[in-house]
């Protein structure tokens, strides 16, 4: 197995398609190896086999075709197509039930998928974000349905992504990995691997390490951001500026204290918190306690629609409330946990009519001046970079009422003429 990888003759396959997959599938193929993408979802399968991809990612087509040309990458729903691989790469899924329990579904099944193709000798490393401990219940389970024996007639790692949104071509090839293997064996294939495209630091651990860390990292941002947005809600109460209060906190040569906003989205960082808790005997509540803070943003950006419509005399349920962006995160079309939905969904029934517009996702309006036209309140819910050059004094001619909240910090100054109201503005 060493020598096809390292002469790039080994056989890949990337089950599942998505946000990771698709990028990961166009980096092997790239590199030089042949790639069989595999994706229960025809669409996908079509779109991706004619040289379109269905995720929005800067330079992803021209990547892809690239692969296509080269005769390096096909696209499949077929699991007869992806039999006798080398090495099988699973980036699924692992969504939270509505318990916050993990649901690893997906991951399940796309195991047993690559357990009935896969061949003696092969390598299996799951990409996915998964809780601790679940590399190790992968490989037992293929174990009991092909009846190989982990890390003797197959191999299996977890190697998880960390890439961003709007970024992943460049962070797959310059970002550090780690290469968790249930052997040692396991891990250093892998490294091998990825060494064909990343320039990156790479490190060698046990899958169950690797699951941790991948959660820790996360489970970091998250609380920090909690903390950040907790200091917004003690800035309405002070009646301060919170984001003047933290550039001069961040002067200290300590302290880098997060931004606030409107919530945190993503398919990780308001799911990786549970996941590093589901198999623990005990938590202390810290990590918890952050998760709250940070779901229970939208709700002050609701507080703070109101209290703008209650400064006009403007009751909500007359209200035409038009939402500036559905997406988790700028620039991007990803709309998974994305804290503008839960806002979205927390003032539908109050008010009289809810409005959307996002330049990468769609919504209800086709522009930003269909979705103001008659509108009583704006509200920026995602920090696209188009939303920072809107001219507000020409839009605002096009609103019933002028109001303006702001969740994601795009407003430097408060335009002439408008309520204003932003999260961490206490002063406004």
């Amino acid at each position: 197995m060493m020598e096809r990888i390292e002469k790039g003759e080994a056989k890949i396959a990337v089950i599942g398609l998505g946000y990771i997959g698709l990028p990961t599938a166009i980096m092997f193929a790239n590199a030089g190896f042949q790639v069989t993408g595999y994706e229960i979802r025809e669409e996908v399968v079509e779109e991706i086999n004619s040289g379109k991809a269905h995720i929005v990612e800067p330079d992803i087509e021209n990547l892809l075709r690239e692969a296509i040309r080269r005769g390096n990458l096909r696209a499949t729903s077929n699991p007869d197509d992806i039999r006798d691989m080398d090495v099988y790469i699973v980036c699924v899924q692992t969504p939270l039930n509505e318990d916050k329990s993990p649901d690893l579904g997906y991951l399940e099944s796309a195991i047993k998928t690559v357990a009935g193709v896969m061949k003696r000798g092969s390598l299996v490393v799951i990409e996915s974000t998964v809780p601790p401990l679940t590399t190790v219940k992968m490989a037992s389970l293929i174990e009991k349905i092909r009846g190989f024996k982990a890390g003797e007639d197959f191999y299996m790692v977890h190697a998880p992504e960390r890439v961003m949104p709007g970024r992943i071509f460049r962070e797959l090839v310059y970002n550090s990995r780690i290469f968790g293997g249930i052997t040692p064996e396991s891990a250093e294939l892998a490294e091998r691997l990825y060494r064909s495209f990343v320039k990156g630091q790479t490190f060698k651990t046990s899958s169950t390490v690797s699951e941790v860390v991948k959660l820790m990292e996360n489970t970091f941002r998250d609380v920090n951001i909690a903390l950040a947005n907790e200091f917004a809600y003690l800035a309405h109460q002070y009646g301060i500026n919170v984001f003047e209060a933290i550039e001069l906190a961040n002067t200290h040569p300590r302290v880098r204290i997060h931004l606030p906003g409107i919530g945190v989205g993503g398919h990780c960082l308001p799911k990786d918190p549970h996941l590093l808790l589901w198999p623990a005997k005990d938590d202390f509540g810290l990590i918890r306690l952050a998760r709250e803070v940070n779901d229970g943003m939208p709700l002050l950006a609701k507080d703070l629609l109101f209290s703008a419509l209650k400064a006009v005399n403007l009751p909500p349920e007359k209200a035409v409330v038009a939402v500036l962006g559905l997406a988790y995160k700028g620039n991007s079309d990803d709309v998974r946990n994305s804290p503008a939905l839960a806002f979205v969904d927390e003032i539908k029934d109050d008010v009289k009519e809810v409005r959307t517009y996002d330049p990468f996702v769609g919504g209800s309006c086709g522009t930003v001046e269909e979705a103001l036209h008659g509108a009583d309140a704006a509200v920026i819910a995602t920090d696209h970079d188009a939303f920072r050059e809107l001219n507000w004094e020409e839009l605002g001619k096009l609103m019933r009422t002028r109001i303006l909240v702001d969740g994601r910090h795009l407003i430097e100054k408060p335009p002439e003429g408008f309520v204003f109201r932003g999260i961490g503005r206490g002063e406004y």
